[in-house]
């Protein structure tokens, strides 16, 4: 009878067990389909969130791309040839200290070392182009899209075949125009003579032409400039006289003839050293634009 008594406590206790248990896969079941549903709400709303996030970023580039094009656009404008338009003033009503540094002749094998050397230091600078070294041009275009200015200097260079004429200087002023324009899609204001307006060499090939050119230049909407200090790399020098020529604090507004050719290592080894001389001094390093300062040498012919 105890025995059977046993048996039927044992049968009682499964039923209890096997609800027990039932009751544990349920409540599991559950739990788990609230955490899985917790889970599924918190992902959702982070993959929201890094929606949102990226629609802004993707929203503040649009703009940002908006504004640096319509940057351009204006920097366009502005440099560009506007005849009518006043480019500049020789007499700057101003305390502030500037410096413009000029670059003749590229673009060269040495045009990134300068540039490298300018980016290095938050400098910037102008450069006067011509037609040589066509596997260069490319650098045009960096320098113009690192702030740097670019202005014209003719296409060839060749005193005999650009003051020859009126007619030929020009032809060969819009001749590398069009190698800016195909670099930075427009035709530059800014331009330097072969030698600078003072220049006495021209007179050999033409008399008088360079009291007309710089009369006609500034007609037809571009501005020369000449300079204030020369670096002296025009002829074979040392880095040590390059930098004792282009340093000096007689001026506020100082431009600085250099060269940008294949040969003037000694220009791109001084450069540094020039740079920190003004620095020292509280100078700053601009790129001529529409505002600038111009200077104009006394024409000898």
């Amino acid at each position: 009878m105890h025995e059977n008594k046993g048996r039927r406590s044992r049968w009682n206790v499964y039923p209890m067990i096997l609800c027990g248990l039932v009751f544990f896969v349920i409540t599991a079941t559950i739990f788990c389909m609230v955490v899985d549903s917790s889970e599924a709400k918190r992902e959702a709303k982070e993959e929201r969130i890094q929606e949102e996030q990226l629609a802004k970023a993707e929203e503040q580039k649009k703009e940002a791309e908006e504004v640096k094009a319509q940057e351009e656009e204006a920097r366009k404008e502005a440099f560009s040839i506007q005849p009518g338009t006043p480019i500049g003033t020789m007499d700057p009503q101003d305390d502030e200290k500037v410096v413009y540094l000029t670059f003749d002749d590229g673009p060269s094998e040495n045009t990134q070392s300068i540039l490298d050397i300018l980016d290095q230091y938050g400098a910037k600078a102008t450069f006067f182009i011509t037609g040589g070294h066509e596997d260069c041009r490319p650098l045009i275009k960096k320098a113009y899209e690192a702030g740097h200015t670019i202005g014209l200097h003719t296409y060839s260079h060749d005193y005999k075949q650009v003051y020859s004429s009126v007619d030929a200087y020009f032809e060969d002023l819009e001749k590398v125009g069009e190698v800016a324009k195909e670099q930075i899609g427009y035709v530059p204001c800014f331009i330097r003579f072969p030698g600078g307006a003072s220049n006495t060499v021209s007179a050999e090939y033409t008399p008088g032409i360079m009291t007309e050119l710089t009369r006609k230049v500034q007609e037809k909407g571009y501005q020369y400039y000449d300079w204030n200090v020369s670096s002296g790399d025009g002829s074979v020098c040392s880095a040590d006289e390059i930098v004792q020529n282009s340093t000096t604090d007689k001026y506020h507004h100082v431009m600085i003839l250099f060269h940008d050719a294949a040969t003037k290592d000694t220009t791109v080894e001084a450069l540094p050293r020039v740079i920190e001389y003004y620095k020292n001094l509280g100078y700053e390093f601009r790129a001529i634009d529409r505002e600038s300062f111009v200077s104009h040498h006394k024409v000898n012919n």
